[in-house]
């Protein structure tokens, strides 16, 4: 009898707050999806704003830049563009001249400065970035002991596999990202373990483990110690810029490294390690390798470039002994859109290397500098890299 009258209770309880708790919820407005990609690969975006009085689509990578959209009698405004090429692409919105991401969008583009929406346009026939039915790897987010006491952080993708066989070793391709980039922007815009996940599943690229640092070590320290986050260098070749590349293949070469070999099961040699960048992280990669020639015996340079002065002043190793650096890299790889703006500098650093006698291969596709091509050129490395 006591249990029934409780019961009671709580369910007269409930009801009549019922209307109260109803009341202390904020009114919910129209539902919005955004984006939504069409079979046809046209695009619409969608944005709630009833109080706005102008919204804009900034969609520049595929042809969208600064698109008028109109408001709806909900309050969203809506635009349709394209049909649009099959890839992922960056996009926002201006609201009343503000910058913003996509609320309705989960995805987006790790930075430090520009904050975007990712929208992937599916190709008619699977991409090499597409998720496929074929065995997956893991990605894991790893923390170190860097520099002046900070702690470093990292993304790495182990193979499909890589948990079943605990006496196999696997080895490592360092791959770094560009200005402003954060150490998830390979990850979560490059869609590297997509793309070695399908690669290997074909049969065209070596089970590897791939380790993805941040890298600007500058930022970190200011962060983690209280400080501002440095501005960025004056020029590409500065002496503070220089400073910042020391710095970085110091943390990479002492710090990252052996924390990777320590935790996970690397073939721990040269033969055995690559190290690739896109744009600054580009120019990372080519100075730590050639500061470090007993690192790394692979080198991919994805829109980025060395000055042949550089290469004369604090090279002459690499180009003074032509045969001998053919024999050490087993791969020297430079990459980059015919429409980039470092395209010219990139041809003058092939044309260098042309001059020295030091091989290598190189690709130049159509398109500027941008993550769509970087996938590309990932795809393309990957199949050549530890065979």
């Amino acid at each position: 009898m006591g249990k029934k009258k409780v019961f009671r209770l709580v369910c007269t309880w409930a009801f009549l707050c019922l209307p109260a708790l109803a009341m202390a919820q904020p009114p919910r407005g129209p539902f919005v999806v955004s984006p939504q990609v069409l079979p046809d690969k046209r695009v619409t975006f969608s944005y709630l704003a009833p109080s706005a009085k102008e919204v804009r689509l900034a969609g520049g990578q595929f042809g969208a830049a600064n698109v008028p959209m109109k408001k709806d009698s909900l309050g969203i405004w809506p635009v349709t563009v394209g049909p649009v090429r099959p890839d992922i692409y960056p996009y926002n919105f201006t609201v009343d001249g503000v910058t913003v991401m996509d609320p309705s969008n989960e995805d987006f583009f790790p930075n430090e400065r520009f904050k975007a929406s990712l929208v992937d346009v599916t190709g008619f026939t699977p991409l090499v970035h597409a998720m496929q039915d074929v065995p997956h790897g893991s990605v894991n987010y790893e923390y170190y002991p860097s520099a002046q006491g900070t702690t470093g952080s990292l993304v790495v993708y182990t193979p499909p596999g890589y948990d079943k066989d605990p006496s196999k070793k696997y080895p490592v391709f360092y791959l770094i990202s560009g200005t402003t980039d954060t150490e998830e922007t390979w990850f979560k815009v490059g869609r590297t373990n997509i793309i070695l996940d399908n690669l290997i599943a074909a049969g065209k690229a070596k089970p590897m483990v791939i380790v993805m640092p941040y890298g600007n070590i500058e930022a970190r320290i200011a962060e983690q110690k209280g400080g501002s986050k440095p501005a960025d260098p004056a020029g590409r070749e500065s002496a503070d810029a220089m400073g910042r590349m020391k710095n970085f293949a110091e943390d990479l070469t002492k710090n990252v490294i052996p924390y990777i070999d320590k935790s996970y099961r690397t073939i721990a040699n040269r033969e055995n390690r690559a190290i690739g960048g896109f744009s600054r992280g580009g120019g990372q990669t080519l100075r730590t390798a050639f500061w470090n020639k007993d690192q790394f015996a692979w080198v991919c340079c994805y829109s980025a470039y060395l000055p042949p002065k550089e290469m004369e002043d604090n090279y002459q190793s690499i180009v003074a002994d032509p045969a001998k650096t053919n024999k050490d890299l087993k791969l020297l790889w430079v990459s980059v859109g015919n429409e980039d703006f470092l395209y010219n500098d990139v041809a003058a650093f092939l044309n260098y290397l042309s001059s020295k006698k030091i091989n290598y291969k190189s690709l130049v596709t159509g398109g500027g500098h941008t993550w769509m091509n970087t996938k590309v050129f990932l795809a393309e490395t990957a199949q050549m890299l530890f065979k």
